[in-house]
């Protein structure tokens, strides 16, 4: 074989290696507030607002703080170094994207999911396709 083609081989070898590293250390993972606190590593948590405890938007910081409950009824305190969600009231749930730092979850990115207008009743949509 040619030695040029040795070289294009191990060239493009060492081209999977570093992107394949590159997406497994990007990968963010869901998990529970209890496996992010033993872990430390990245994760997505998803859970709801504690509404009672209410929340805190600090302008002069740039500081959004709130208390959420995964799906297991765990209660953990979020820290978001940004803006405060504009749909945060209304969300039905939220997914944090960050680290357990030991005591709050920092959190680096924050989704929400709000209650949608045109989810329906599958009935009522069936009925009124029907009639068409």
């Amino acid at each position: 074989m040619k030695r040029r083609y040795w070289i294009g081989t191990i060239i493009s070898i060492l081209f999977i290696g570093i992107g394949a590293y590159t997406l497994d250390s990007s990968k963010i993972e869901y998990g529970t507030i209890q496996v992010a606190k033993m872990s430390g590593r990245k994760m997505q948590i998803k859970g709801i607002w504690v509404k009672e405890k209410g929340s805190d938007y600090n302008t002069l910081s740039n500081i959004f703080t709130f208390n959420m409950k995964d799906d297991n009824r765990q209660e953990i305190s979020i820290k978001y170094e940004g803006a405060r969600p504009n749909n945060f009231d209304i969300a039905e749930s939220i997914v944090v994207k960050g680290k357990y730092d030991g005591e709050v979850f920092q959190a680096k990115e924050i989704l929400t999911k709000c209650p949608s207008k045109y989810e329906g009743n599958a009935d009522q949509l069936k009925q009124s396709y029907q009639q068409k």
